[in-house]
């Protein structure tokens, strides 16, 4: 019993070497770092420069040429949200002066959409509530809360999934404040309000890791 074990731990061992993974549109590196903890072969990519640390692991390039750097087993992106979600309304919606971006921005989404899934079997889109099933041709996102995740607080997020199943809650905790929509106006709040929770981080790479390496004993 113990030595099938043992072989099942290095065989997994073998396969997570083998697996390709790239974080698109990341730059503090937060799900590549859980990947690379469990031994994958995990890349960020920005055009940014990283502010996670381990440069070595991060592509700094157009998203559209680090997807075509090499094959990928699993891509991940954070496409840019200002003017896709729907807290943006008054200055992105219909009618107003930045219209034209929204749609730029949804027309931009999409390509990079279909681009990763013409190219890789498994691939997630996150991005917050917005406009991209009403404006562009997606799949029905599956929607997380970080209370779901150990954070008691609500900022509802989107994930567009194709090849993988959705993620299940892995910490259910008390608390529904919408403290991220309370920051004080800085140069790098979307930085912070698009930054990744280290809980949902963790259950991304876990969830997923485990459904890439079903998928290949």
């Amino acid at each position: 019993m113990k030595k099938t074990f043992v072989l099942y731990q290095k065989k997994r061992a073998a396969i997570m070497k083998k697996l390709k993974i790239l974080i698109g549109c990341e730059e503090r590196k937060a799900i590549t770092k859980e990947f690379r903890n469990l031994g994958f072969e995990a890349f960020s990519n920005d055009i940014q420069s990283c502010s996670g640390g381990c440069p070595e692991w991060h592509l700094q390039m157009d998203v559209f040429n680090a997807i075509d750097l090499q094959k990928w087993d699993l891509i991940i992106l954070h496409p840019p949200c200002t003017a896709i979600a729907v807290s943006g309304n008054r200055w992105y919606g219909v009618g107003q002066p930045r219209h034209q971006e929204r749609i730029g921005a949804v027309e931009w989404t999409q390509k990079l959409w279909d681009k990763a899934t013409s190219v890789c079997e498994r691939v997630a889109l996150e991005n917050p509530v917005g406009v991209l099933n009403k404006m562009g041709n997606f799949p029905k996102p599956n929607y997380i809360q970080p209370w779901q995740f150990g954070y008691g607080e609500t900022k509802k997020t989107g994930f567009w999934l194709y090849g993988l199943e959705p993620l299940k809650p892995t910490n259910i905790v008390e608390g529904r404040e919408q403290k991220v929509w309370k920051m004080p106006p800085s140069e790098d709040r979307w930085k912070l309000r698009s930054k990744t929770y280290p809980g949902i981080a963790k259950a991304i790479a876990n969830q997923w890791s485990n459904f890439l390496i079903n998928q290949k004993t």
